[in-house]
């Protein structure tokens, strides 16, 4: 006992001795983690054992402590869970007030308490209606009183455990599976919940409850440390914040992580996310061993009922033979899973990892952890570079789809991934801090690569885009830009998994202009040839064209929801076939050429006619290029119509300054989310009138809702363009009710002039917090700066907006660069 503990026990049991003691105890640096949560257990112990003693408790009482403080494990804000156990022989208002000597000194220290006066008949019959109750007495643990009581509770509540366990185990599993549900899986949250989301301390506690139950048993491996990292976490979190909290919020990180000694938050979440990962990973092993033998035990009864008297069945005792079906050399399957057959020689034969996992996730079967552990102990390295079999058998593994990430995790389990891929350990359980993601770096590389499973038909090197797909993002863990360092990485792994020469060069150009596409296609003018020529150059071969569009589609699917709509789509697509087309020799052709359409020319006619703004709207879908104003075709087949990919918007007005920023903050103003707008002055021919038209095509979707009536926009457009129509007090009024995360601040405002090499215009990037009226304002800043804009491309993710702006002098000339770098700071002051 230290002599802290020994000052605390010397004073009186009162709750200032023991609030002291507790206070200094939780400020000694030198002791932290396991050590420190037993001090305070003890401490606590030592504490409730004196008011339970001041007391005179009648005889056959005992005070227990159940759940987390029954395991010792108390955090500084952890609930004190309590029982007090009676054996039904004291009065009653004895034991009224036996409970009040004890609750009211804990409440009075403001300490959480959960609390129960419980018979062990009362307890018993408890524990059997509730789930929750019954695991609490799992960990019962005495603090004072009748140790024998407690001892007969633990007993019989363990058997009734262990006699239960085929009903109350699928209770428990469907208990575990509704709150990841509900909470999410922790490895991959970036303010996880650490005891209530999927691998953690909750999922830890379940896992000792299947080990009670005798039916199963957890891996062992790297268990208890996980735990302990968790527990840990959470004693730092509420140090930190001075909270009973166990969400681990994205504001608190940095302070945890210091009180932990760790570098920085980064490190932190790969600490709590690899933690996670184990306990994740021995919960699936665990209660898919559970599921095994109750389905097992339920099927012997009929089994022995069908066999009856049969002779087989004396001679094997009522057992049929386990059936093992081969798989692969090597490798077959027995019980629902894929074991190491009895000749394999794993210490001879390298490439069975790779076979044993390939077969497993073309079967969709789970690879079996005794399996897996002992290929990782025996199994010799791969020779460098590898030889064929291993490089197929690595892409029929990647090409399983769904089936390949269970097989992935394991071999992951016993560090298998990391010797095949050294460069896969920087990548592992490394958080992206990007809410658009909805995995860390290791896990979306693998979910690109189911993705791109699934478009292996639309490409003629399925290998090559599936081994891409897998590395696209392997320069994460790497500084500088991913892109860049990953190309590098990627050269050398094709490399070494075999490619040849030109094989590896072209995956290494896969990944290193991954995000071409889609940052071109959302964020570049398509009719600028520049754009085209650009992107045609970068790309070099029509096949690594192919590769790339399908890459762009699995990367983008494999991210988030947020991050692949049919609007990309349709914009990354349209850009491909244009970049073919340069391939294959096609000329481009020349934008100022092109004539206004038809419709572009009757509003333009008729803008000039009334001297006000004009405006159409038409619905366009995934597989239209032009406006579809169409009634349906009854006649037309049953397949699923086409995902509208927003509304196209044609306004024509006379031209005049202020149109920009009129119309982006009337769009604004009715939540129509702008994704690209091309302005042009159009001069009506001789005999249609005298004078220029401008005339803006948008793209606009609606943020929630239905659209707005062409009628209201046009309405607000001509008060906006009058002045009678306030747009910057109305959109302040949104922006003030726009949500923020609490303790988060955004970053500054960037605007850059873009490389783009155009020669229609000069390219200036915006990029800023995404917020109502941000294209309004960025207008405002343009018209003060005397620039017209020809077109703008919005690209927006999550929080954060790129806006492309290809912008000129008022004659249409190219702004030269001092100029160009002027108006970058004169928008990003305008926008800060």
């Amino acid at each position: 006992m230290t002599s802290l503990e020994v000052n605390a026990q010397n004073e009186d049991s009162g709750p200032g001795g023991y609030a002291a003691a507790r206070l200094l105890l939780l400020h000694e640096k030198e002791r932290s983690g396991p050590p420190r949560r037993t001090a305070l257990a003890r401490l606590t112990d030592d504490w409730l054992a004196g008011l339970f003693a001041a007391a005179a408790p009648p005889r056959g009482t005992a005070l227990v402590a159940v759940g987390g403080y029954g395991r010792s494990e108390l955090s500084p804000r952890s609930d004190l869970d309590l029982l007090l156990l009676h054996d039904g022989t004291a009065d009653k208002a004895a034991i009224a007030a036996l409970a009040d000597r004890i609750w009211y000194p804990v409440w009075d220290l403001g300490l959480a308490l959960d609390h129960s006066v419980r018979t062990p008949a009362e307890a018993r019959a408890t524990a059997a209606d509730d789930l929750k109750v019954h695991l609490g007495l799992l960990d019962a643990r005495p603090l004072a009183g009748d140790a024998g009581l407690v001892a007969a509770l633990r007993t019989t509540v363990l058997a009734d455990w262990r006699n239960q366990a085929p009903r109350r185990l699928p209770e428990l599993d469907a208990l575990c599976r509704e709150r990841a549900e509900r909470m999410g899986e922790l490895q991959f949250l970036l303010e996880p919940d650490l005891k209530e989301a999927r691998g953690g301390l909750r999922d830890a506690q379940a896992l000792r409850a299947v080990a009670a139950s005798w039916l199963a048993d957890a891996p062992r491996e790297g268990l208890d440390r996980a735990r302990r990292r968790l527990l840990d976490t959470r004693d730092a979190l509420h140090l930190a914040t001075g909270r009973a909290t166990d969400r681990l919020a994205l504001q608190e990180q940095d302070a945890v992580a210091a009180e932990l000694g760790l570098l920085d938050a980064d490190t932190l979440l790969r600490e709590v996310y690899e933690a996670a990962r184990t306990i994740s990973y021995a919960t699936d092993v665990t209660w898919r061993e559970v599921n095994r033998v109750l389905k097992a035990r339920s099927a012997r009864p009929r089994l022995r009922s069908l066999l009856g008297g049969r002779s087989g069945a004396g001679r094997t005792g009522g057992k049929p033979p386990i059936e093992r079906t081969p798989l692969a050399e090597g490798v077959v399957e027995m019980d629902g899973e894929v074991v190491l057959a009895r000749t394999a020689r794993p210490e001879r034969d390298p490439v069975l990892p790779l076979r044993a996992a390939a077969a497993a996730a073309q079967s969709g079967l789970p690879l079996s952890p005794h399996a897996v552990r002992r290929l990782a102990a025996t199994a010799p390295p791969l020779p460098v570079p590898w030889p064929a079999e291993a490089r197929e058998e690595l892409v029929t593994l990647l090409g399983a789809g769904e089936a390949t990430v269970p097989v992935w995790e394991a071999l992951e389990a016993e560090g298998i991934v990391t010797r095949l891929l050294p460069d896969w350990e920087r990548v592992r359980c490394r958080p992206q801090r990007n809410p658009v993601h909805t995995w860390t770096v290791d896990r979306h590389l693998v979910e690109t690569a189911v993705r791109a499973a699934s478009l292996t038909r639309r490409v003629g090197r399925p290998d090559l885009l599936l081994v891409a797909a897998l590395l696209h993002d392997i320069g994460k863990g790497w500084p500088g830009d991913h892109s860049v360092a990953g190309e590098t990485i990627a050269r050398d792994l094709a490399a070494r998994v075999g490619f040849d020469r030109t094989d590896t060069a072209t995956v290494a150009t896969a990944v290193r202009h991954h995000l071409l596409l889609v940052e071109t296609a959302t964020r570049r003018d398509l009719d600028d040839p520049a754009t085209v020529e650009s992107v045609a150059a970068a790309v070099g071969t029509l096949g690594t064209l192919e590769l790339l569009h399908a890459l762009t589609e699995a990367d983008a699917l494999a991210t988030g929801p947020a991050a692949w709509s049919s609007w990309r789509a349709s914009l990354v697509a349209d850009l491909v076939k244009r970049v073919a087309g340069v391939l294959a020799g096609e000329p481009l052709p020349d934008p100022e050429a092109a004539a206004p359409s038809a419709e572009q020319e009757r509003l333009a006619i008729e803008a000039l006619r009334t001297g006000e703004p004009v405006l159409a709207l038409h619905t366009r879908d995934e597989h239209t290029a032009e406006p579809d104003d169409s009634a349906p075709d009854d006649s037309a087949s049953d397949e699923a119509a086409p995902e509208p990919v927003g509304v196209e918007l044609v306004i024509a007005l006379p031209d005049r300054p202020g149109v920009l920023p009129a119309v982006a903050g009337v769009l604004a103003l009715h939540r129509l989310t702008v994704r690209a707008a091309d302005l042009r002055a159009v001069d009506l021919p001789t005999g249609l009138g005298s004078g220029s038209v401008l005339v803006l095509d948008w793209r606009v979707a609606a943020e929630y809702g239905s659209l707005p009536e062409a009628a209201r926009l046009r309405a607000d457009l001509v008060r906006a363009l009058d002045g009678s129509l306030d747009i910057p007090a109305r959109l302040a009024e949104r922006e003030a009710a726009y949500p923020r995360r609490r303790g988060l601040t955004a970053p500054p405002p960037r605007v850059t002039v873009a490389a783009a090499d155009s020669r229609l215009a000069t390219v200036i990037e915006v990029r800023a917090q995404d917020a109502p009226g941000l294209l309004h304002r960025i207008g405002r800043a343009l018209e003060g700066a005397a620039v017209r804009v020809r077109s703008a491309h919005v690209s927006t993710l999550g929080a954060n907006a790129v806006d492309t702006l290809y912008v000129t002098r008022p004659d249409g000339s190219l702004l030269p660069p001092e100029e160009a770098v002027d108006l970058a700071r004169t928008l990003e002051a305008a926008l800060g």
